[in-house]
């Protein structure tokens, strides 16, 4: 370690007992788990791996997180990345960076609101590592496995979209945006008039089991094209169609012709939207940390994922050319949320 914890809690080995009682140290998937210098995995099968940041003051405010839903988010907000790719989630590592606040009670409920999703998500918490810092940091990497197959083609990836793909989103849009934005102006005082926005910020829920049957219905039929909607429909699809420096498979710019009826949007978006004088669809397609999925599929796959997976809603079409636009408008004005740029109005932080 870098430096000793901080005088708030006993030692490094008081964390370490206290990640005991919450986490389990063994999982089939690990042959050797924490207490050594790495853990060793069984990979049976091909693994995919994701991190994300969790950052004070830039993902997050404690002002208005609780310590369980800090780590609920942070571990959540990573299963998300397993649930675009169709994966079963096996495992994870968590380092942290600990201020002099940070005590043995914050941490049990820290620990306390991850471990309820791991258990959830029967994942193993293989190790980590601890260190002192000026604010909390939070860096989680995860992985899981293929529920069938053991090629790459078992996992889903973003590209293989072609003109005439119907586009779909699996999870409410928007909503987590209200939630933000609520949260920052009255704390937690929002969650009495904007609960299901205010959950959907502070405990996105991955949608692990429809990336699952996402993956089952591409091993019968060409692969849909997922990824984890994370920084709005605006920032992401681009990513999925390849508009981000890429081309599509045959040869020419896709583009997509957006349809996102008002009635497809949560009440919450609306009453939000038309209190602050705001166009509802553009907050959904500008809202970021949704943690819904965004994908691709071949039209005649529409029945049965709408039929077998809750909260699926098709919302366009896969066009030639480049170019997207939304219930006929050109979306050429609106820019989504970037970490590093100044952030546009109407982005998330």
């Amino acid at each position: 370690m870098l430096s000793a914890p901080a005088p708030s809690v006993p030692s490094e080995d008081g964390i370490l007992g206290l990640l005991g009682r919450h986490f389990p140290n063994t999982h089939p998937s690990l042959l050797l788990g924490r207490g050594d210098d790495c853990a060793v995995l069984r990979a049976e099968r091909p693994l995919c791996v994701s991190s994300d940041l969790f950052l004070e003051d830039v993902h997050f405010r404690r002002s208005y997180f609780t310590p369980e839903e800090l780590g609920h988010k942070a571990l959540a907000v990573n299963v998300s990345d397993l649930a675009g790719c169709g994966a079963r989630p096996l495992a994870f590592t968590l380092c942290l960076g600990l201020p002099q606040w940070a005590d043995m009670a914050w941490l049990d409920a820290f620990f306390g609101g991850m471990a309820g999703l791991a258990r959830e998500q029967r994942m193993a918490l293989a190790g980590g590592d601890l260190s002192r810092s000026k604010d909390l940091h939070i860096s989680v990497t995860v992985w899981g496995e293929s529920a069938h197959g053991t090629q790459m083609d078992a996992f889903l990836s973003r590209g293989g979209s072609i003109p005439g793909d119907a586009l779909f989103v699996v999870g409410p849009l928007g909503l987590a945006r209200v939630g933000l934005a609520v949260l920052e102006e009255r704390g937690r005082a929002a969650m009495e008039d904007w609960p299901a926005a205010c959950a959907a910020h502070l405990r996105p829920e991955p949608q692990v089991g429809a990336g699952l049957m996402l993956a089952r219905a591409g091993s019968n039929a060409r692969p849909p094209a997922l990824m984890d909607l994370s920084d709005g429909i605006l920032r992401d699809l681009p990513r999925l169609l390849g508009l981000s420096g890429e081309l599509g498979l045959h040869g020419n710019a896709l583009g997509a012709e957006l349809v996102l009826p008002q009635r497809l949007l949560h009440a919450e978006v609306l009453r939000h939207a038309a209190e602050t004088g705001k166009n509802p669809v553009h907050e959904a397609l500008l809202g970021g940390e949704d943690y819904a999925l965004l994908g691709a599929c071949a039209p005649d796959m529409l029945p049965a994922l709408h039929a077998g997976i809750p909260g699926f809603m098709a919302i366009g079409t896969v066009t030639d050319g480049g170019g997207l636009t939304c219930n006929g408008e050109a979306l050429t004005g609106l820019r989504g949320f970037d970490h590093f740029e100044t952030a546009p109005e109407g982005a998330g932080r």
